[in-house]
Protein backbone atom coordinates (compact mmCIF):
# COMPACT_ATOMS: atom_id res chain seq x y z
CA UNK A 1 0.00 0.00 0.00
CA UNK A 2 2.88 1.93 0.78
CA UNK A 3 4.30 2.05 -3.00
CA UNK A 4 0.17 2.85 -4.35
CA UNK A 5 0.41 5.91 -2.32
CA UNK A 6 3.69 6.98 -3.81
CA UNK A 7 2.86 6.16 -7.25
CA UNK A 8 -0.11 8.30 -6.38
CA UNK A 9 2.10 11.32 -5.40
CA UNK A 10 3.53 11.35 -8.95
CA UNK A 11 0.49 12.50 -10.08
CA UNK A 12 -1.20 16.13 -10.29
CA UNK A 13 -3.49 17.25 -7.58
CA UNK A 14 -6.43 17.06 -9.62
CA UNK A 15 -5.85 13.44 -10.46
CA UNK A 16 -5.13 12.32 -6.96
CA UNK A 17 -8.05 13.57 -5.47
CA UNK A 18 -10.15 11.38 -8.23
CA UNK A 19 -8.47 8.57 -7.06
CA UNK A 20 -9.62 9.10 -3.55
CA UNK A 21 -13.27 9.96 -4.55
CA UNK A 22 -13.71 6.93 -6.41
CA UNK A 23 -13.07 5.15 -3.00
CA UNK A 24 -15.14 7.03 -1.58
CA UNK A 25 -17.86 6.63 -3.69
CA UNK A 26 -17.66 2.73 -3.94
CA UNK A 27 -17.11 2.90 -0.09
CA UNK A 28 -20.79 4.42 0.40
CA UNK A 29 -22.04 2.76 -2.57
CA UNK A 30 -20.96 -0.78 -1.26
CA UNK A 31 -21.96 -0.08 2.44
CA UNK A 32 -25.19 -0.05 1.44
CA UNK A 33 -26.43 -1.52 -1.46
CA UNK A 34 -25.75 -4.86 -0.58
CA UNK A 35 -28.55 -4.57 2.39
CA UNK A 36 -31.05 -2.59 0.55
CA UNK A 37 -32.68 -5.61 -0.38
CA UNK A 38 -32.83 -7.34 2.81
CA UNK A 39 -34.04 -4.15 4.43
CA UNK A 40 -36.70 -3.53 1.58
CA UNK A 41 -37.87 -7.32 1.74
CA UNK A 42 -37.48 -7.68 5.39
CA UNK A 43 -37.80 -4.35 6.98
CA UNK A 44 -40.71 -2.92 4.92
CA UNK A 45 -42.24 -6.31 4.43
CA UNK A 46 -42.32 -5.51 0.08
CA UNK A 47 -43.27 -8.59 -1.83
CA UNK A 48 -40.46 -9.93 -4.05
CA UNK A 49 -41.50 -8.25 -7.25
CA UNK A 50 -41.50 -4.60 -5.65
CA UNK A 51 -38.17 -5.31 -4.28
CA UNK A 52 -36.93 -6.77 -7.83
CA UNK A 53 -39.00 -3.39 -9.40
CA UNK A 54 -36.99 -0.90 -6.80
CA UNK A 55 -33.27 -2.40 -7.74
CA UNK A 56 -33.85 -2.48 -11.81
CA UNK A 57 -35.32 0.51 -11.23
CA UNK A 58 -31.90 2.08 -10.28
CA UNK A 59 -29.64 0.01 -12.51
CA UNK A 60 -31.86 0.80 -15.03
CA UNK A 61 -32.14 4.79 -14.58
CA UNK A 62 -28.04 4.55 -14.40
CA UNK A 63 -27.42 2.16 -17.68
CA UNK A 64 -29.94 4.06 -19.45
CA UNK A 65 -29.06 7.50 -18.69
CA UNK A 66 -24.85 7.17 -19.02
CA UNK A 67 -25.06 8.79 -22.84
CA UNK A 68 -27.03 11.51 -20.94
CA UNK A 69 -24.52 12.20 -18.66
CA UNK A 70 -21.20 11.90 -20.66
CA UNK A 71 -22.55 14.34 -23.50
CA UNK A 72 -23.32 16.93 -20.22
CA UNK A 73 -20.29 16.34 -18.96
CA UNK A 74 -18.41 17.74 -22.67
CA UNK A 75 -20.74 20.20 -23.05
CA UNK A 76 -20.76 21.75 -19.59
CA UNK A 77 -17.43 20.80 -18.26
CA UNK A 78 -16.69 17.39 -16.37
CA UNK A 79 -16.87 18.49 -12.49
CA UNK A 80 -20.09 19.98 -12.38
CA UNK A 81 -21.40 16.77 -13.78
CA UNK A 82 -19.25 14.55 -11.16
CA UNK A 83 -20.68 17.33 -7.75
CA UNK A 84 -24.21 16.96 -8.99
CA UNK A 85 -24.21 13.48 -9.17
CA UNK A 86 -22.75 13.04 -5.55
CA UNK A 87 -25.46 15.82 -4.90
CA UNK A 88 -28.21 14.05 -6.03
CA UNK A 89 -26.79 10.27 -4.66
CA UNK A 90 -26.29 12.40 -1.19
CA UNK A 91 -30.27 12.66 -1.57
CA UNK A 92 -31.09 9.38 -3.08
CA UNK A 93 -29.48 7.34 -0.25
CA UNK A 94 -30.77 9.56 3.01
CA UNK A 95 -34.05 9.16 1.69
CA UNK A 96 -34.22 5.20 0.84
CA UNK A 97 -33.56 5.00 4.90
CA UNK A 98 -36.62 7.12 5.73
CA UNK A 99 -39.42 6.56 2.77
CA UNK A 100 -41.73 3.52 2.51
CA UNK A 101 -43.98 4.32 -0.15
CA UNK A 102 -42.91 2.73 -3.27
CA UNK A 103 -43.91 6.35 -5.48
CA UNK A 104 -40.99 7.71 -2.74
CA UNK A 105 -38.71 4.21 -3.12
CA UNK A 106 -38.61 4.47 -6.70
CA UNK A 107 -38.20 8.14 -6.97
CA UNK A 108 -34.52 7.26 -4.61
CA UNK A 109 -33.82 4.34 -6.36
CA UNK A 110 -33.82 6.37 -9.51
CA UNK A 111 -31.59 9.10 -8.03
CA UNK A 112 -29.35 7.15 -6.77
CA UNK A 113 -28.56 5.29 -10.34
CA UNK A 114 -28.78 8.61 -12.10
CA UNK A 115 -26.42 10.34 -10.30
CA UNK A 116 -24.18 7.51 -11.41
CA UNK A 117 -24.69 8.17 -15.35
CA UNK A 118 -23.98 11.53 -14.19
CA UNK A 119 -20.41 11.26 -12.45
CA UNK A 120 -18.91 8.05 -13.87
CA UNK A 121 -18.48 9.40 -17.66
CA UNK A 122 -16.87 12.70 -15.88
CA UNK A 123 -14.51 11.24 -13.68
CA UNK A 124 -13.02 8.45 -16.58
CA UNK A 125 -12.81 11.48 -19.09
CA UNK A 126 -11.26 13.89 -16.40
CA UNK A 127 -8.92 11.47 -15.32
CA UNK A 128 -7.91 10.55 -19.04
CA UNK A 129 -7.47 14.33 -19.55
CA UNK A 130 -5.26 15.24 -16.55
CA UNK A 131 -3.13 12.16 -17.07
CA UNK A 132 -2.23 12.53 -20.12
CA UNK A 133 1.06 10.41 -21.66
CA UNK A 134 0.65 8.07 -17.88
CA UNK A 135 -3.07 7.21 -18.81
CA UNK A 136 -2.48 3.68 -18.82
CA UNK A 137 -0.82 3.88 -15.67
CA UNK A 138 -3.52 5.81 -13.94
CA UNK A 139 -6.55 3.66 -14.79
CA UNK A 140 -4.60 0.82 -13.00
CA UNK A 141 -4.27 3.07 -10.10
CA UNK A 142 -7.62 3.70 -10.55
CA UNK A 143 -8.57 0.56 -10.56
CA UNK A 144 -6.87 -0.06 -7.17
CA UNK A 145 -8.84 2.73 -5.51
CA UNK A 146 -11.96 1.69 -6.86
CA UNK A 147 -11.54 -2.02 -5.92
CA UNK A 148 -10.35 -1.51 -2.38
CA UNK A 149 -13.81 0.99 -1.96
CA UNK A 150 -15.80 -2.47 -2.77
CA UNK A 151 -13.53 -4.54 -0.88
CA UNK A 152 -13.99 -2.09 2.36
CA UNK A 153 -17.66 -0.82 1.97
CA UNK A 154 -19.82 -4.39 2.69
CA UNK A 155 -17.87 -4.53 5.72
CA UNK A 156 -18.39 -1.02 6.70
CA UNK A 157 -21.82 -1.52 5.83
CA UNK A 158 -22.19 -4.77 7.93
CA UNK A 159 -21.36 -3.44 11.15
CA UNK A 160 -23.48 -0.11 10.92
CA UNK A 161 -26.73 -2.41 9.46
CA UNK A 162 -26.47 -4.42 12.64
CA UNK A 163 -27.06 -1.74 14.61
CA UNK A 164 -29.55 0.08 12.36
CA UNK A 165 -30.26 -0.06 8.19
CA UNK A 166 -31.30 4.03 8.27
CA UNK A 167 -28.11 4.41 9.98
CA UNK A 168 -25.85 3.28 7.22
CA UNK A 169 -27.94 5.12 4.55
CA UNK A 170 -27.77 8.34 6.97
CA UNK A 171 -23.75 7.50 7.17
CA UNK A 172 -23.38 6.64 3.24
CA UNK A 173 -25.06 10.16 2.57
CA UNK A 174 -23.09 11.68 4.70
CA UNK A 175 -20.00 10.06 3.01
CA UNK A 176 -21.62 12.11 -0.34
CA UNK A 177 -22.03 15.04 1.27
CA UNK A 178 -18.38 15.34 1.96
CA UNK A 179 -17.84 14.15 -1.09
CA UNK A 180 -18.99 16.93 -2.89
CA UNK A 181 -18.14 19.57 -0.73
CA UNK A 182 -14.70 18.62 -0.73
CA UNK A 183 -15.16 18.29 -5.25
CA UNK A 184 -16.64 21.91 -4.97
CA UNK A 185 -14.11 23.39 -3.06
CA UNK A 186 -10.39 21.38 -4.09
CA UNK A 187 -11.10 20.06 -8.00
CA UNK A 188 -10.83 22.32 -10.50
CA UNK A 189 -12.73 22.70 -13.35
CA UNK A 190 -11.93 20.93 -16.54
CA UNK A 191 -13.27 20.34 -20.15
CA UNK A 192 -11.95 18.05 -22.72
CA UNK A 193 -9.53 19.04 -25.03
CA UNK A 194 -12.29 20.05 -27.44
CA UNK A 195 -14.85 20.81 -25.75
CA UNK A 196 -15.46 24.93 -27.13
CA UNK A 197 -15.47 23.24 -30.24
CA UNK A 198 -17.54 20.85 -29.79
CA UNK A 199 -20.11 22.49 -28.00
CA UNK A 200 -20.99 24.52 -30.93
CA UNK A 201 -22.69 21.63 -32.35
CA UNK A 202 -25.88 20.45 -31.79
CA UNK A 203 -26.01 17.20 -29.27
CA UNK A 204 -27.69 14.97 -32.01
CA UNK A 205 -24.78 16.23 -34.27
CA UNK A 206 -22.49 15.02 -32.12
CA UNK A 207 -24.49 11.66 -31.44
CA UNK A 208 -24.25 10.59 -34.61
CA UNK A 209 -20.61 11.48 -34.89
CA UNK A 210 -19.90 8.99 -32.45
CA UNK A 211 -22.49 6.37 -33.77
CA UNK A 212 -20.89 6.57 -36.55
CA UNK A 213 -17.62 5.85 -35.05
CA UNK A 214 -17.69 2.13 -36.29
CA UNK A 215 -14.08 0.75 -34.49
CA UNK A 216 -15.61 2.23 -31.38
CA UNK A 217 -18.57 0.11 -31.44
CA UNK A 218 -17.07 -2.48 -32.85
CA UNK A 219 -14.27 -2.41 -29.76
CA UNK A 220 -17.54 -1.87 -27.21
CA UNK A 221 -19.35 -5.09 -28.78
CA UNK A 222 -16.08 -7.03 -28.74
CA UNK A 223 -15.62 -6.18 -25.22
CA UNK A 224 -19.27 -6.39 -23.91
CA UNK A 225 -17.83 -10.10 -23.30
CA UNK A 226 -15.79 -9.08 -20.61
CA UNK A 227 -18.16 -7.41 -18.17
CA UNK A 228 -20.50 -10.31 -18.54
CA UNK A 229 -17.40 -12.52 -17.81
CA UNK A 230 -16.65 -10.66 -14.57
CA UNK A 231 -20.39 -10.42 -13.54
CA UNK A 232 -20.46 -13.70 -12.66
CA UNK A 233 -18.72 -13.16 -9.54
CA UNK A 234 -21.99 -11.73 -8.32
CA UNK A 235 -24.19 -14.48 -10.09
CA UNK A 236 -22.76 -17.90 -11.24
CA UNK A 237 -19.58 -18.38 -8.97
CA UNK A 238 -22.20 -17.58 -5.65
CA UNK A 239 -24.67 -19.64 -6.95
CA UNK A 240 -22.49 -22.69 -7.81
CA UNK A 241 -21.24 -22.73 -3.93
CA UNK A 242 -24.21 -22.48 -3.05
CA UNK A 243 -25.22 -25.79 -4.85
CA UNK A 244 -22.53 -27.65 -3.15
CA UNK A 245 -22.85 -26.49 0.42
CA UNK A 246 -26.17 -25.00 0.85
CA UNK A 247 -26.94 -20.90 2.07
CA UNK A 248 -25.62 -21.67 5.40
CA UNK A 249 -22.95 -20.09 7.61
CA UNK A 250 -20.37 -22.46 5.51
CA UNK A 251 -21.71 -21.15 2.05
CA UNK A 252 -21.74 -17.75 3.23
CA UNK A 253 -17.94 -18.15 4.14
CA UNK A 254 -17.14 -19.53 0.64
CA UNK A 255 -18.45 -16.62 -1.11
CA UNK A 256 -17.29 -14.02 1.41
CA UNK A 257 -13.86 -15.90 -0.02
CA UNK A 258 -14.81 -14.86 -3.77
CA UNK A 259 -14.91 -11.53 -3.08
CA UNK A 260 -11.79 -10.95 -1.04
CA UNK A 261 -9.77 -13.13 -3.09
CA UNK A 262 -10.62 -10.51 -6.31
CA UNK A 263 -10.57 -7.21 -4.54
CA UNK A 264 -7.53 -8.13 -2.69
CA UNK A 265 -5.72 -9.29 -5.62
CA UNK A 266 -6.32 -6.21 -7.46
CA UNK A 267 -5.01 -4.03 -4.97
CA UNK A 268 -2.08 -5.75 -4.11
CA UNK A 269 -0.92 -6.66 -8.00
CA UNK A 270 -2.76 -4.07 -10.50
CA UNK A 271 -0.16 -1.43 -11.08
CA UNK A 272 2.40 -4.39 -11.54
CA UNK A 273 0.49 -6.05 -13.76
CA UNK A 274 0.08 -3.23 -15.90
CA UNK A 275 3.78 -2.42 -15.89
CA UNK A 276 4.69 -6.17 -16.50
CA UNK A 277 2.06 -6.32 -19.82
CA UNK A 278 2.83 -2.48 -20.68
CA UNK A 279 6.56 -3.50 -21.11
CA UNK A 280 5.94 -6.21 -23.08
CA UNK A 281 2.95 -5.91 -25.71
CA UNK A 282 1.13 -3.05 -27.12
CA UNK A 283 -2.51 -2.29 -26.18
CA UNK A 284 -4.51 -4.68 -28.08
CA UNK A 285 -2.78 -7.76 -27.43
CA UNK A 286 -2.82 -7.05 -23.92
CA UNK A 287 -6.32 -7.05 -24.47
CA UNK A 288 -7.11 -10.17 -25.86
CA UNK A 289 -4.82 -11.71 -23.29
CA UNK A 290 -6.95 -10.60 -19.86
CA UNK A 291 -10.04 -11.96 -22.48
CA UNK A 292 -8.43 -15.30 -22.63
CA UNK A 293 -7.48 -15.13 -18.70
CA UNK A 294 -10.81 -14.67 -18.04
CA UNK A 295 -12.92 -16.99 -20.15
CA UNK A 296 -9.74 -19.75 -18.82
CA UNK A 297 -11.37 -18.55 -15.81
CA UNK A 298 -14.26 -21.00 -15.61
CA UNK A 299 -12.14 -24.09 -16.33
CA UNK A 300 -11.51 -24.95 -12.75
CA UNK A 301 -15.35 -24.83 -12.22
CA UNK A 302 -15.48 -27.04 -15.58
CA UNK A 303 -12.58 -29.09 -14.09
CA UNK A 304 -14.63 -29.77 -10.65
CA UNK A 305 -17.50 -31.03 -12.25
CA UNK A 306 -15.88 -34.15 -13.46
CA UNK A 307 -15.06 -34.97 -9.47
CA UNK A 308 -17.64 -36.57 -7.24
CA UNK A 309 -19.44 -34.48 -4.35
CA UNK A 310 -17.88 -35.24 -0.94
CA UNK A 311 -20.93 -36.26 1.19
CA UNK A 312 -19.75 -33.62 3.89
CA UNK A 313 -17.14 -31.90 5.58
CA UNK A 314 -14.14 -30.20 4.83
CA UNK A 315 -14.20 -32.28 1.17
CA UNK A 316 -17.34 -30.33 0.28
CA UNK A 317 -16.49 -27.08 1.55
CA UNK A 318 -13.32 -27.20 -0.31
CA UNK A 319 -14.90 -28.38 -3.42
CA UNK A 320 -17.53 -25.42 -3.06
CA UNK A 321 -15.06 -23.00 -2.24
CA UNK A 322 -11.97 -23.52 -4.18
CA UNK A 323 -12.75 -24.18 -8.08
CA UNK A 324 -14.74 -20.63 -7.23
CA UNK A 325 -12.07 -18.92 -5.56
CA UNK A 326 -9.54 -20.12 -8.54
CA UNK A 327 -11.74 -18.79 -10.97
CA UNK A 328 -12.55 -15.20 -8.92
CA UNK A 329 -8.47 -14.99 -8.91
CA UNK A 330 -8.21 -15.45 -12.80
CA UNK A 331 -11.23 -13.16 -13.53
CA UNK A 332 -9.39 -10.44 -11.76
CA UNK A 333 -5.79 -11.02 -13.18
CA UNK A 334 -7.65 -10.89 -16.43
CA UNK A 335 -9.63 -7.92 -15.47
CA UNK A 336 -6.25 -6.46 -14.08
CA UNK A 337 -4.24 -6.94 -17.35
CA UNK A 338 -7.39 -5.67 -19.60
CA UNK A 339 -8.71 -2.38 -17.89
CA UNK A 340 -6.41 -0.42 -18.12
CA UNK A 341 -5.66 -0.34 -21.86
CA UNK A 342 -9.12 -0.91 -22.14
CA UNK A 343 -10.07 2.79 -20.52
CA UNK A 344 -7.28 4.22 -22.56
CA UNK A 345 -8.24 2.54 -26.01
CA UNK A 346 -11.71 4.55 -25.36
CA UNK A 347 -9.92 7.79 -25.77
CA UNK A 348 -7.69 6.91 -28.42
CA UNK A 349 -10.71 5.62 -30.77
CA UNK A 350 -12.61 8.46 -29.79
CA UNK A 351 -9.65 11.08 -31.19
CA UNK A 352 -9.76 12.60 -28.10
CA UNK A 353 -13.01 14.25 -28.71
CA UNK A 354 -16.51 13.95 -26.94
CA UNK A 355 -14.38 11.55 -24.24
CA UNK A 356 -17.74 11.20 -21.32
CA UNK A 357 -19.69 11.14 -24.34
CA UNK A 358 -17.90 7.85 -25.18
CA UNK A 359 -17.47 6.34 -22.11
CA UNK A 360 -21.21 7.06 -21.66
CA UNK A 361 -22.04 5.10 -24.33
CA UNK A 362 -19.95 2.22 -23.54
CA UNK A 363 -21.19 1.72 -20.50
CA UNK A 364 -24.16 1.88 -21.85
CA UNK A 365 -23.45 -0.79 -24.16
CA UNK A 366 -21.86 -2.62 -22.14
CA UNK A 367 -24.59 -2.62 -19.55
CA UNK A 368 -27.16 -4.16 -22.03
CA UNK A 369 -24.49 -6.77 -22.81
CA UNK A 370 -24.56 -7.23 -18.95
CA UNK A 371 -28.09 -7.99 -18.43
CA UNK A 372 -28.80 -10.22 -21.48
CA UNK A 373 -25.60 -12.40 -21.15
CA UNK A 374 -26.68 -12.71 -17.04
CA UNK A 375 -30.37 -13.53 -18.57
CA UNK A 376 -28.39 -16.48 -20.75
CA UNK A 377 -26.01 -17.34 -17.89
CA UNK A 378 -29.48 -17.99 -15.65
CA UNK A 379 -30.98 -20.06 -18.62
CA UNK A 380 -28.03 -22.34 -18.46
CA UNK A 381 -27.61 -22.90 -14.91
CA UNK A 382 -31.05 -23.74 -14.99
CA UNK A 383 -30.46 -26.15 -17.99
CA UNK A 384 -27.45 -27.61 -16.46
CA UNK A 385 -29.80 -28.88 -13.62
CA UNK A 386 -32.87 -30.08 -15.59
CA UNK A 387 -30.08 -31.89 -17.91
CA UNK A 388 -27.83 -32.91 -15.55
CA UNK A 389 -25.31 -31.23 -17.28
CA UNK A 390 -23.56 -29.10 -15.07
CA UNK A 391 -20.84 -28.37 -17.05
CA UNK A 392 -23.25 -26.69 -19.45
CA UNK A 393 -22.44 -22.92 -18.19
CA UNK A 394 -19.29 -23.14 -17.90
CA UNK A 395 -18.83 -23.91 -21.44
CA UNK A 396 -20.24 -21.85 -22.59
CA UNK A 397 -18.52 -18.77 -20.60
CA UNK A 398 -15.16 -20.14 -21.42
CA UNK A 399 -16.32 -19.78 -25.13
CA UNK A 400 -17.24 -16.58 -24.68
CA UNK A 401 -14.13 -15.65 -23.33
CA UNK A 402 -12.38 -16.87 -26.33
CA UNK A 403 -14.55 -15.64 -28.49
CA UNK A 404 -13.96 -11.47 -27.49
CA UNK A 405 -10.69 -12.43 -27.50
CA UNK A 406 -10.29 -13.52 -30.97
CA UNK A 407 -12.83 -10.07 -32.10
CA UNK A 408 -10.63 -7.95 -30.10
CA UNK A 409 -7.55 -9.72 -31.81
CA UNK A 410 -9.10 -8.95 -35.38
CA UNK A 411 -9.79 -5.45 -34.39
CA UNK A 412 -6.07 -5.28 -33.58
CA UNK A 413 -5.19 -7.31 -36.65
CA UNK A 414 -7.05 -5.05 -39.24
CA UNK A 415 -6.04 -1.93 -37.57
CA UNK A 416 -9.36 -0.79 -36.00
CA UNK A 417 -7.79 -0.12 -32.61
CA UNK A 418 -5.42 2.38 -34.07
CA UNK A 419 -6.14 6.10 -33.19
CA UNK A 420 -8.14 7.43 -35.94
CA UNK A 421 -6.79 10.28 -37.90
CA UNK A 422 -8.02 14.03 -37.01
CA UNK A 423 -8.43 16.58 -39.64
CA UNK A 424 -5.88 19.64 -38.75
CA UNK A 425 -7.88 22.74 -37.88
CA UNK A 426 -7.75 25.66 -40.57
CA UNK A 427 -5.44 28.14 -40.16
CA UNK A 428 -6.72 31.55 -39.01
CA UNK A 429 -7.87 33.97 -41.33
CA UNK A 430 -5.55 37.35 -41.85
CA UNK A 431 -6.63 40.21 -42.12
Amino acid sequence: MKGTISQLRTYERSVQLLMVNQFTINLGFYMLMPYLAAHLSGGLGLAGWVVGLVLGVRNFSQQGMFLIGGTLADRLGYKPLIVAGCLLRTAGFAALGFVDSLPALLAASAATGLAGALFNPAVRAYLAADAGERRVEAFALFNVFYQAGILLGPLVGMALTGVDFRLTCLVAAVVFAVLSIVQIRALPARRGAAGAGDRRESVLTQWRGVFRNRPFLLFAAAMTGSYVLTFQVYLALPLDVRRVVGDGGSGTAAVALLFAVSGLATILFQTRVTAWCKARMDPGRALSLGLLTMGAAFTPLLAATALPVPEGGTGRWLLAAAPPALAALLLALGTMIAYPFEMDTIVRLSGDRLVATHYGLYNTICGVGITLGNLLTGAALDAARSAGAPALPWLALLALGLLCAAAVAGLRRTGRLDPPVRSPAPEPETA
